[in-house]
C-alpha cells in the first residue's frame, strides 16, 4: 500500500542546528500515526515540513504519490492537509461559525456576494452546525456563541471539527489533549476515533503515552532529527517506546518495526 503522505530525505537547518537530518516519514490511508520524541528531537520541524509551515532545505514531500512543493500552510490546506496547532489559532471573540470559516468565508450568490462582498451567514451556520453534529459535538447549543465562552475541550472540538470539515486528505493534530482535564481529553480521543472512522488519516503529535498507545495504529519515534523507528503499540510497551526515544534501548530494525 502506498503512503498517502510521505517525506523522503528531509533536511532542515537553522544556522548550525540541524533540526531534520535526512528524515523519512510515511502516513498510510485511514490510519492514526502518532509522532513521539523527546523535546528538541525535531518533531515540530518534521510536521511543519509536511504541512507547509517550513520549507525543507533538502528532500521531498509526496501527497497521493505526487511530489508537492508547499510554500505555506495555505498551499497544504488547498491540497487537503489541515493542521490543528496546540494554540488552536482561534479568535476568542468571534462565534463558533465564524471561527470554522475563518479565512474561507462563504459569500452570498450573485451580485451581493460578488460586488457587495456580503457573507452567506445562514449557509456557514448550517454547515458549521452539521459538522459539529456529525462529530457528536452538539453539547454546543448555539453556533453563534463566542468561542471564549467554551470550555477547553469544546474549543478543541471546534478546532478538530473545522479540520475535519475541510481537511479532505490528512489532519495533523499537535498535542490535542495537552491542556485538558481527564473528561475532556476522553472526548477529544473519541473525536479522533470518529474522524478516523470517516476514513481521514491523522497524524497525532503527543507527549501523552497512554493516549498515544490507546488510539495510534503505528508510532513514529523521532530522535536526533530523524525517524528512529516505527512500532506498533500492541507489540511494544510504553516503557519500550520511552527507552527507544531516549536512547536507553536499541530500536528494532525497520524490517521488524513497520
Amino acid at each position: 500500500m502506498e503512503p498517502i503522505l510521505k517525506g523522503r530525505g528531509l533536511v532542515k537547518r537553522y544556522g548550525r542546528v540541524t533540526a531534520l537530518d535526512h528524515c523519512d516519514f510515511d502516513l498510510y490511508p485511514g490510519e492514526i500515526l502518532a509522532v513521539i520524541g523527546d523535546n528538541g528531537a525535531g518533531k515540530s520541524s518534521l510536521i511543519k515540513a509536511v504541512s507547509g509551515a517550513v520549507i525543507p532545505d533538502e528532500g521531498d514531500v509526496y501527497l497521493d504519490g505526487k511530489k508537492v512543493n508547499f510554500h505555506s500552510p495555505i498551499d497544504a490546506r488547498n491540497e487537503g492537509i489541515e493542521t490543528v496547532y496546540q494554540t488552536l489559532a482561534m479568535s476568542p471573540a468571534l462565534s463558533i461559525a465564524d471561527n470554522m470559516f475563518m479565512g474561507r468565508e462563504l459569500r452570498k450568490p450573485g451580485f451581493r456576494g460578488k460586488f457587495l462582498r456580503q457573507l452567506d451567514r445562514p449557509k456557514m451556520e448550517k454547515i458549521a452546525r452539521d459538522k459539529l453534529s456529525e462529530l457528536g459535538l452538539m453539547t454546543i447549543q448555539n453556533i453563534n456563541q463566542a468561542v471564549e465562552t467554551l470550555s477547553g475541550g469544546q474549543r478543541q472540538g471546534v478546532a478538530v471539527a473545522r479540520a475535519a470539515a475541510f481537511g479532505s486528505k490528512v489532519i495533523i493534530l499537535d498535542e490535542p489533549t495537552a491542556a485538558l482535564g481527564v473528561k475532556e481529553s476522553r472526548r477529544v480521543l473519541e473525536l479522533i476515533q470518529d474522524v478516523k472512522s470517516r476514513g481521514i488519516p491523522i497524524i497525532l503529535i503527543s507527549h501523552n503515552m497512554p493516549h498515544v498507545f490507546e488510539v495510534a495504529d503505528r508510532i513514529h519515534i523521532h530522535r536526533l532529527g530523524k525517524r528512529l523507528c516505527v512500532i506498533k503499540p500492541d507489540e511494544y510497551t510504553m516503557s519500550d517506546a520511552v527507552a527507544f526515544m531516549t536512547g536507553a534501548k536499541e530500536p528494532p530494525t525497520e524490517k521488524n518495526a513497520a
